[in-house]
């Protein structure tokens, strides 16, 4: 498989993610391809720091970066010799098999929908992470952040593209799936919540359980597929990561909070397009780039897109 990594993206970018991406290759075949998409002459002086031969990546130079803090529609059109642009047109192309990056998020998500593309018969693509429960398992959460505002048909069209997600890539048969809810009663929720409820129950593509509330998260009750829009997502996103700082800043060591370190996880993949694409933390360090890279192996070992483009169809 061939990985793209867009080695300008993040705050602490080229430096560490040049780093997590030697890293990665430890964990790599001898079929797989790692493609660094930035500025050579970066790429070239950090690799001889690190004694790491450019043979063992393919290199594709890039002369613009879209920067944190660019607005993501405009830098995507005028900055179309970035490392995210030439990244994505690499994936469009088929020239990588999938993509990832740790920069400008929006950009990301601009790349995604307006390049490669909405999977026929998505409503919404969404952004899927991993909730670890105290027995070991992983639950998928989604969406964190795409969406904050989302109709009832969109939360069970999430159901379905969970359960896609829970099934392939965490390797878990006819996944169980809970809607995120104040209370667990149906009566209980927004109007699109209980409107969702009433779908999901329905839809003989969902092994759905009913609601769950934030009290069962993280715990062995805890679903396979955890549906919520973007709003309570990204908020649940935060705090964890929240929960996490304060117990290293405390110094406690505990292996499930370690757990709930977002470098663990490395990325967020975009679920919904026509490609492979995860989307990194942008305070990703070394740790955190490497597992971005391996997310993005994952998703497209099991070919993700792929598989939810048939199950939508």
């Amino acid at each position: 498989m061939r990985i793209g990594v867009d080695i300008m993206g993040g705050d602490f970018a080229p430096e560490v993610v040049i780093e997590g991406a030697v890293d990665s290759l430890a964990h790599l075949s001898a079929d797989d391809e790692l493609v660094l998409f930035g500025d050579e002459k970066s790429i070239l002086t950090k690799l001889s720091e690190l004694g790491t031969h450019p043979s063992r990546f393919r290199i594709v130079p890039t002369t613009e970066v879209i920067e944190m803090g660019d607005v993501p529609s405009k830098a995507f059109s005028q900055k179309p010799n970035s490392s995210i642009a030439i990244g994505f047109r690499a994936l469009k192309l088929k020239g990588i098999d999938g993509f990832c990056s740790a920069g400008n998020t929006g950009a990301m998500l601009v790349g995604a929908t307006y390049t490669v593309g909405v999977a026929p018969g998505v409503l919404r693509p969404a952004l899927a992470t991993l909730l670890p429960a105290v027995d070991g398992r992983n639950s998928v959460i989604l969406d964190v952040g795409l969406n904050p505002d989302t109709k009832p048909e969109v939360l069970v069209q999430y159901g379905i593209l969970g359960s896609i997600y829970a099934k392939y890539v965490l390797e878990i048969d006819n996944p169980r799936v809970r809607l995120l809810n104040i209370g667990e009663e149906e009566s209980k929720g927004t109007t699109a919540v209980k409107a969702a409820y009433e779908l999901m129950r329905e839809h003989p593509g969902i092994n759905f359980e009913g609601n769950i509330e934030a009290n069962n998260l993280f715990r062995e009750a805890m679903a396979d597929v955890i549906v919520c829009d973007g709003f309570v997502g990204n908020v649940l996103l935060k705090q964890t990561e929240a929960f996490h700082h304060i117990y290293k800043e405390r110094n406690f060591r505990d292996s499930f909070f370690d757990r709930l370190d977002f470098e663990s996880i490395g990325g967020t993949p975009v679920v919904g397009i026509n490609a492979n694409v995860v989307i990194g933390h942008g305070i990703s360090r070394r740790r955190a780039i490497m597992n971005m890279i391996l997310q993005t192996m994952a998703v497209v070992h099991v070919n993700l897109a792929e598989k939810i483009r048939e199950a939508i169809k």
